[in-house]
């Protein structure tokens, strides 16, 4: 039984230059992910769900846990003392830790502080989604909005936390991807599946074909090739979408299976977030031995613009993100 702790500190090594740092930075990450964890197993008894009436910078209504676990992530970031400022897809821009301490720093950190929370309401799996950068702009002086513009093949860490029948928390930091599963006895998390492999292909897809209509013709294709009848084939897949990404990644990639968020006609640069969700999920997939496209480009090789930019993203197994890829060219 080896707890996630023991296993970040053992894989010290692959960080020399950090010193420690990253090690206490991903220990905050856990410390909110916990604090987070124990609200939401409340919720129906304290009044955490249900929406604030506030719209975010995307025109999106923000959820009361949103906001909670917005506040707790930042606070725990704060407190570590080992990042220089942080983005959240619940802050129209960055934030700036400007004491002293954080202005020395190495580390930004950009976050999904609670993925999927609408589904809170109604017992469905959420989570939380982070990236660890380290800083471009000068050491001594302000994070910068270069800091959190960079590739995601620039990444050092990517992580995320599921909230779920059981809690786990999955992370990279290059090496392999490894998960981790908390027992509530001890609050604790525990490995429990290292070194995650997403087999080849799969028989799941994942899309939400309510948007059928609005999607290129290219993805409608693929949903018939999935949907028609072949022995030789294991078709017609099974089609399994939850509406929380990392739901519906998590189940992916431990059982192989594709993806999709394509572009559609009401959101033709495609709705997920590149920096808080598309970028550290390519990673954690890429480091699984999966794939991850915008369906022309990898994910970790484009050069964001924005901080809220948005990209269609596509997914799991590489034989089904590649046979897919034919389709759309």
């Amino acid at each position: 039984m080896i707890t996630l702790n023991e296993f970040i500190i053992e894989k010290q090594h692959d960080f020399p230059e950090a010193n420690g740092e990253l090690s206490s930075l991903l220990g905050s990450i856990v410390l909110a992910s916990k604090i987070v964890n124990r609200e939401i197993n409340k919720a129906g008894l304290v009044d955490i769900i249900g929406s604030t009436g506030i719209e975010n910078v995307q025109g999106e209504q923000q959820q009361k846990m949103d906001l909670f676990a917005n506040d707790v992530f930042k606070r725990a970031l704060a407190a570590r003392g080992e990042v220089c400022g942080i983005a959240s897809e619940e802050d129209d821009q960055y934030v700036v830790f400007d004491n002293k301490s954080g202005a020395n720093n190495k580390y930004v950190v950009l976050m999904d502080p609670l993925d999927g929370s609408s589904n809170i309401d109604v017992n469905v799996s959420v989570g939380t989604i982070f990236s660890i950068y380290r800083r471009v702009s000068q050491r001594g002086d302000p994070t910068a909005l270069e800091d959190f513009l960079q590739k995601g093949n620039q990444q050092i860490a990517a992580g995320y936390v599921v909230y779920g029948s059981s809690s786990m928390l999955v992370y990279t930091t290059g090496n392999g991807t490894h998960g981790f599963t908390c027992d509530p006895s001890l609050g604790e998390f525990y490995l429990s599946h290292e070194s995650i492999k997403i087999p080849e292909s799969g028989y799941i897809y994942s899309i939400n074909e309510g948007n059928y209509l609005m999607f290129p013709a290219g993805i409608k294709k693929y949903i018939k090739y999935c949907q028609e009848i072949d022995n030789k084939t294991n078709r017609p897949y099974t089609s399994r979408y939850i509406g929380s990404l990392v739901a519906d990644l998590h189940r992916n990639m431990l059982k192989g299976g594709i993806y999709m968020y394509p572009s559609t006609s009401n959101y033709p640069k495609g709705k997920l977030r590149l920096l808080y969700e598309c970028n550290p999920m390519a990673m954690i997939i890429e480091q699984a031995f999966g794939s991850a496209t915008d369906g022309k480009t990898r994910i970790l090789d484009l050069k964001p613009t924005t901080l809220h930019q948005r990209v269609p993203f596509i997914c799991g197994s590489t034989k089904m993100v590649e046979f897919l890829q034919t389709m759309l060219s």
